[in-house]
């Protein structure tokens, strides 16, 4: 199997299907969740929403790139959203997380092999393959944080 099906099928799992290192994935945790709980704080905590939102916006930031754009992502920015007032909200966006992630594991798909080992952008922002597993290593923390802050919001009612 060529690296780059993969690398892409690996992004899969851990947003899309998976369940080989986490048993569980995004879309599992997120897709008939009720919007007041992925907007209920725990403590100091982001929200459930807050984190979805935040590697979402790293997903859509670097499809950008990978189509040929710009990088215009900004860390500083990560975690800033519009807040979530109802379901169809919430659902809207999930739709949207869900179409970029399978954006995102296509053209990686589609990327030609040597592609993975060239520069992304620039220098210090290492190479594209460097990009795709730090996405993939960035969202599986963030799901863990789902799952405890799940917990922990099922543990208060």
């Amino acid at each position: 199997m060529k690296s780059t099906v993969e690398i892409a099928n690996r992004f899969r799992e851990v947003i899309l299907n998976g369940t080989w290192i986490a048993n569980t994935n995004f879309k599992d945790q997120l897709e008939n969740l009720d919007w007041k709980i992925a907007v209920s704080p725990v403590q100091n905590l982001n929200t459930i929403a807050v984190l979805a939102q935040h590697i979402h916006y790293y997903i859509n930031g670097i499809n950008q790139v990978f189509k040929g754009g710009t990088l215009d992502i900004k860390d500083k920015f990560s975690f800033d959203f519009p807040s979530i007032h109802s379901q169809e909200q919430w659902n809207f966006f999930l739709t949207r997380f869900w179409n970029d992630a399978e954006e995102f594991a296509s053209l990686v798909e589609q990327m030609p092999v040597g592609k993975l080992d060239e520069g992304f952008v620039e220098v210090q922002y290492g190479t594209y393959k460097r990009n795709i597993e730090a996405m993939i290593e960035h969202s599986y923390y963030h799901l863990g944080q789902i799952v405890l802050i799940k917990k922990q919001l099922n543990n208060l009612t």
